[in-house]
């Protein structure tokens, strides 16, 4: 169905918003995997009728294509954000990129994980992922390298940071803050090779509102 002429109805108004549908869509696929992104139950849930989706996407495969760039702005931007952030050591560039696995208002696993199960049902989209886990461990690994780390070595500890996160969202694992954060100095030990300063782990700590011991 073509989409109506560009008014300024066709970003907000009745009709809902585009970011509210996709906001609905995250939200099915997040319940229901990628069968559940359809253009009729997600006008229900928004108690709008199915044609204001078209006002907003030509149909089902761009809104589709919306919530890939959405996850890769999303999960894989912050991650790399996570990486550039400034830090005096290595450590403490370590504890920068692990704070971006804890903050799930910048990294979603649950949307991570959700669409790596899409890819199971789609060539395309495990592209997508494949270019995503390629450009999330190169930023790891500049971090790596811009502490003076052969590119091997980088490398290989990147692969670790990396692939220990990715299993955390692959088994769904879950932890009490007490429980995450009291193994986070062992984490930071075996990925960056030395064990983090206590100035570095209070700072760290104190971004999320922990107090060891209590």
């Amino acid at each position: 169905m073509e989409a109506p002429a560009q008014t300024e109805e066709k970003t907000t108004g009745w009709r809902g918003s585009r970011e509210l549908w996709l906001d609905a869509a995250c939200d099915a696929l997040l319940e229901g995997g990628v069968d559940a992104v359809k253009i009729q139950p997600l006008a229900a849930r928004l108690a709008l009728s199915r044609t204001s989706f078209y006002w907003f996407f030509r149909d089902r495969t761009e809104l589709l294509d919306a919530l890939l760039e959405r996850w890769e702005a999303r999960n894989t931007a912050s991650l790399v954000a996570g990486c550039e952030a400034y830090a005096e050591t290595l450590t403490e560039a370590v504890l920068n990129l692990t704070a971006v696995f804890l903050e799930e208002a910048d990294f979603a696993p649950q949307l991570d994980f959700a669409i790596r199960g899409w890819a199971h049902q789609s060539e395309a989209v495990t592209a997508r992922v494949n270019a995503a886990d390629d450009r999330r461990l190169a930023a790891i690994r500049a971090m790596f390298a811009r502490f003076g780390l052969p590119p091997d070595e980088a490398d290989v500890r990147a692969r670790t940071v990396y692939l220990v996160q990715i299993g955390y969202i692959a088994m769904q694992v879950r932890e009490t803050l007490a429980t995450r954060m009291g193994r986070i100095p062992a984490y930071v030990k075996t990925f960056a090779g030395q064990a983090p300063a206590e100035r570095e782990l209070a700072r760290f700590y104190a971004r999320f509102g922990y107090k060891p011991g209590s």
